[in-house]
């Protein structure tokens, strides 16, 4: 949704950098297509004027003039006011002291009320709570139908006494389900209310009366936040009209321009308090400003991944995948394991999704767009249809047996070929940074010795250190090898002077005087 946003402003921060002083055109400049950037997104206009104001005073004051990286100074700007105007802080649902906790939904009609009241009920169910859906849309046809379809999905608790489809009383529905909620020891009531096409008394009239009876904890209005500015002017409707606690954007995941998002917040006062980002179930969570600040200014969003890990990954089986891949070249990590750590992944969402979390991908953006969530698949169909042996050691699938395995995944010879030689790599590479050797190419950690594997390496290599021919010269290099080893056990730890010694007593390696002339 964010991607032009992003774009624009990448390309402004990009005209900054290698400036070692910033003048005062210069961030007018900046100023004045970071404006661009942000009208063209669709986000109001008080908005910007007030975004742009902030900017400019901030960018001409102290904290950039006497930075010793002006750009780096003025994006921080630009990041903190976009955290501002998203809301500041993660706010936090309120919990009733005495269950239940009653929150109540209110929109627009379309606006993804009733999937979401799912995927909230779904949220605070793997945050330990037993919630309870209320069907208190008895207008629109068959949504009494929809919110319990939804309900089972999500694997929580519905209630819907009314048929629906312009039958039954909403405020009576919305009353009795906060007694049922008592009796079944529900701690959580969502109340999904219904929409109209467009604000009318009506409408405002139903919700105000689900209100009075119920008294929520939480009012949320949801919005979708692929409508623009008519979103902006809806919350203003309800806000005064109803009234709400906070915000849930839905269909965040679309590509119009988000402007929506960006404004909302700093007009209504009310934060963003839940984002939906798909069509699936989990396709939801907390918003947190700070990380969607971070996302449209290309910086990624690690905290969000590093959380989805933490959810999907057992630690228990990353410890086991860790010895595996430490043992000698990692030869005990199979492709069966290969596979349940595929499978994993999969499990934490869309792979796309995933690459767009980690930093520096903004300039990646049309390979990630392009990567085929398929291949996860094919890929799980190849190796399931190796036998267990194959899969053990995949060293023994010669030309008949890829034949075999490719009929049976219904792909090409090749994409076993494929498959089987990116498994070596990809273990070879793991099992590298597992024993703390790094990535390919790359030193070893500080302090991890480089791995036992590296250290082999390293003495192999000094064992196979030709000798001198000449007797004389060997016993001279091989007695000033042994001053060196003695200067090393007399010096101190971390390789500094022992007591007693100066720099003057170290020489440099021969290999690095090159450098030093």
């Amino acid at each position: 949704m964010f991607d032009t946003l992003s774009d624009r402003l990448s390309a402004t921060f990009k005209s900054l950098r290698g400036k070692g002083r910033l003048s005062e055109q210069d961030i007018d400049s900046a100023a004045r297509e970071i404006r661009i950037a942000l009208l063209e997104a669709d986000v109001a206009l008080p908005v910007v004027r007030a975004f742009i104001k902030n900017v400019k005073e901030r960018s001409l004051g102290a904290e950039v003039s006497k930075a010793l990286n002006p750009s780096q100074q003025v994006i921080k700007i630009v990041n903190d006011e976009l955290i501002s105007i998203l809301g500041g802080e993660t706010r936090r649902l309120r919990f009733a002291k005495t269950a239940p906790t009653v929150i109540m939904l209110a929109g627009l009609q379309g606006a993804g009320k009733t999937t979401l009241a799912g995927k909230l009920g779904l949220w605070l169910k793997s945050q330990g709570h037993s919630p309870l859906l209320v069907a208190c849309d008895l207008q629109r046809p068959n949504a009494v139908n929809q919110l319990s379809v939804v309900a089972d999905r999500a694997g929580v608790a519905f209630y819907g006494p009314q048929p629906g489809n312009g039958v039954g009383d909403p405020v009576q529905v919305a009353k009795d389900s906060i007694e049922h909620a008592r009796t079944k020891l529900y701690d959580v009531v969502i109340v999904d209310t219904a929409g109209r096409l467009g604000i009318d008394q009506e409408l405002m009239q139903q919700a105000a009366d689900i209100r009075d009876a119920v008294s929520p904890d939480e009012i949320l209005f949801v919005v979708d936040a692929m409508i623009g500015q008519d979103a902006v002017n809806t919350a203003e409707a309800f806000r005064d009209g109803v009234g709400f606690d906070g915000v849930v954007l839905s269909k965040l995941d679309g590509d119009a321009r988000g402007g929506a998002a960006l404004s909302i917040a700093h007009v209504t006062g009310k934060q963003i308090m839940f984002a939906s980002n798909g069509e699936k179930l989990d396709d939801f969570d907390a918003f947190h400003p700070d990380r969607m600040a971070s996302r449209i200014l290309g910086m990624g969003d690690m905290l969000s991944l590093i959380e989805k890990a933490q959810q999907t990954f057992d630690e228990d089986e990353a410890a086991k995948m860790a010895s595996k891949l430490a043992s000698k070249k990692g030869q005990e990590f199979t492709l069966d394991d290969f596979l349940a750590q595929m499978e994993q992944v999969r499990k934490m969402g869309s792979i796309s999704k995933l690459l767009g979390m980690l930093p520096g991908m903004a300039q990646m953006k049309e390979q990630i767009n392009n990567i085929d969530e398929k291949d996860v698949d094919r890929t799980a169909a190849i190796i399931k249809s190796m036998t267990p042996g194959e899969r053990q050691d995949p060293t023994i699938i010669n030309g008949s047996r890829r034949a075999r395995i490719a009929k049976g995944s219904g792909v090409e010879v090749s994409a076993v070929k494929g498959l089987v030689e990116r498994f070596f790599e990809a273990r070879k590479m793991m099992s590298r940074m597992a024993q703390g050797g790094g990535l390919p190419g790359m030193p070893g950690m500080p302090g991890m010795g480089g791995g036992p594997g590296r250290q082999k390496k390293q003495a192999k290599q000094a064992k196979g250190k030709r000798k001198s021919g000449n007797p004389m010269k060997r016993k001279a290099e091989e007695q000033a090898a042994a001053e060196r080893r003695d200067q090393a056990q007399q010096g101190g730890a971390f390789g500094l002077p022992a007591p007693g010694q100066t720099p003057k007593d170290f020489e440099l390696p021969d290999e690095f005087k090159k450098f030093m002339s």
